[in-house]
């Protein structure tokens, strides 16, 4: 029995190292990207480096579920690790932007088969009995893993070089390919079933479209250009005929037979709007706490300490309640919590504390940690394992769809209410309104550009600024974020209302028979 035991325990710690690798290396990348742009060039093309892993992996997520289902988990899981590292070593080697975008792809589709189905796993290899304690750990871990790529990749930028922010990936690979090739052996039995290629290509060809409009409307093109019009045009039919080909499918990608269940929908529902709130705060406060307060890209990373902590505590408390009582009583108080933090977050100012951002992050965390743990394993609670991997993976999917779209659209608003309180508040500090914004009649170095907040995030260009003219934009910056978090106080009401539509159900320990993983 020790030995089993500790077979399973090689296999969980490779899992917890794959979701590591997989959900840091979005937030790890985006803080590097200024470096990366500086050496690589092709500024005009950085986004796509980040558009090109999200789609990749968004897509992947349904796709790679249900094949796991289908054929079983190992071979994929495998799949994806190997086909992560391939894609992170190369981006370490791009020489251009085009190339490392790529590059980032190959990545994408690694990624897109290591998060649900690490999760998955663990679902089926563990008793039921420890599934709340390891759904939390597992849940700790995807949530801590998205706040402290940030503070990682700030200090690998400042400390090494950028290709490390990708090679950091291969030893961690590595150890996670040995611990479930040599440890992890799949006892159930899958069965070969028709794939739903239809659905595969609309849903890809949906989410591509979607995400470029996202990524490049407002910035490459205009939103009313033939370019971002055609993309939603194409998002709007590719998602139609995804939906007509799923209703008709023998197995379909994403079954809208399983969205029946109340659990599993109002699950999914509370993953994307919750994930959506959660990650406006976590973009969002480093960029207040440089560009407004004036701190180092290493401090703004560490202000998400506290959330990072905060959310491993209720994601660890929540694996363990969750045996012991509803999912929705734990899922109401937490993100009750994270309602209110985000609504403290909109009382902040120029003269705000470290110390009270602090407090406010640590409400954020503890409302958003038991999302990333009971939210799981709810949905995969509901179904037989034939169709966890797809439970899984849509969880998944629609989690990260809700924080890109978050991002995006809450990044939209930010950037106009940003401009016009700029413009004004410059008008009045030159005295001069007829003068435009980021010419040196203004007060401001030649050639700087400050409809993107991020250009006042460097202490360096801060100092060229005169004092009234850095008042005036700080000032500007800081109501623009703040109303930012207004309206991500939304999201999150959302997603505490979906809660309370969870239902009686709790996680059922019983005597199901589950996966015991360790070779012969």
């Amino acid at each position: 029995m020790a030995a089993r035991n500790n077979k399973i325990g090689f296999v969980l710690a490779g899992l917890l190292l794959s979701i590591l690798m997989a959900s840091m290396d979005n937030t790890i990348v985006a803080t590097a990207m200024g470096d990366i742009v500086g050496k690589l060039g092709g500024l005009d093309k950085f986004v796509w480096v980040t558009s090109a892993y999200m789609v990749a992996e968004m897509a992947g997520m349904p796709i790679f579920g249900k094949l796991s289902d289908m054929y079983g988990r190992k071979k994929f899981f495998v799949f994806g690790i190997i086909v992560f590292m391939l894609g992170s070593a190369l981006c370490g080697t791009a020489t251009s932007i085009v190339e490392l975008t790529m590059y980032r792809a190959i990545q994408g589709i690694g990624a897109g088969a290591l998060v649900p189905i690490a999760f998955t796993i663990m679902f089926d290899v563990v008793a039921p009995e420890s599934r709340g304690k390891l759904g939390g750990l597992f849940g700790a871990v995807f949530g801590l893993s998205s706040v402290f790529g940030p503070l990682l990749g700030a200090y690998i930028t400042e400390y090494a070089t950028w290709e490390w922010v990708f090679y950091i990936n291969l030893p961690l690979g590595l150890i996670a390919f040995l611990f479930i090739a040599f440890f992890y052996k799949e006892s159930h039995q899958h069965q070969s079933q028709q794939i739903d290629w239809l659905g595969a290509i609309t849903l890809i060809g949906a989410v591509v479209c979607l995400i470029f409009a996202l990524e490049l409307g407002g910035k490459t093109f205009a939103w009313d250009s033939a370019q971002i019009l055609g993309l939603f045009a194409g998002f709007i039919v590719l998602a139609l005929i995804f939906l007509y080909a799923e209703t008709k499918a023998k197995e379909p990608i994403i079954s809208f037979g399983m969205f029946r269940k109340r659990v599993y929908w109002s699950s999914n529902v509370i993953a994307m709007f919750s994930g959506a709130a959660f990650i406006t705060a976590s973009v969002y406060i480093p960029i207040f706490i440089q560009g407004v307060l004036g701190g180092k890209a290493t401090n703004s990373g560490l202000v998400l300490l506290p959330m990072m902590l905060g959310s491993v505590v209720t994601a660890s408390m929540g694996g363990v309640l969750m045996t012991k009582t509803k999912y929705r009583n734990i899922m109401i108080p937490t993100l009750a919590l994270l309602v209110v933090g985000l609504g403290l977050l909109t009382t902040l100012d120029e003269n705000s504390s470290l110390w009270t951002i602090r407090v406010y992050m640590v409400m954020i965390g503890l409302g958003v940690g038991a999302s990333f743990s009971v939210l799981s394993n709810a949905a995969m609670n509901a179904f037989e394992p034939q169709r966890r991997g797809a439970a899984s993976s849509t969880l998944n999917f629609l989690r990260s769809l809700g924080m890109t779209m978050g991002i995006t659209i809450f990044g939209i608003v930010q950037s106009q209410v940003f401009t016009r309180k700029m413009t004004d508040g410059m008008a009045g500090a030159t005295g001069e309104a007829g003068a435009s914004v980021g010419t040196p009649a203004g007060g401001l170095p030649a050639g700087m550009d400050l409809t993107d907040p991020h250009a006042l995030l460097s202490p360096e260009l801060r100092q060229g600024i005169p004092p009234q003219v850095l008042d005036s934009i700080t000032h500007a910056l800081s109501s623009s974020i703040v109303q930012l978090f207004a309206w991500a106080v939304i999201p999150a009401a959302l997603a505490l209302i979906a809660s309370f539509f969870m239902g009686k159900e709790k996680m059922v320990v019983g005597e199901e028979q589950h996966e015991y993983t360790g070779g012969h």
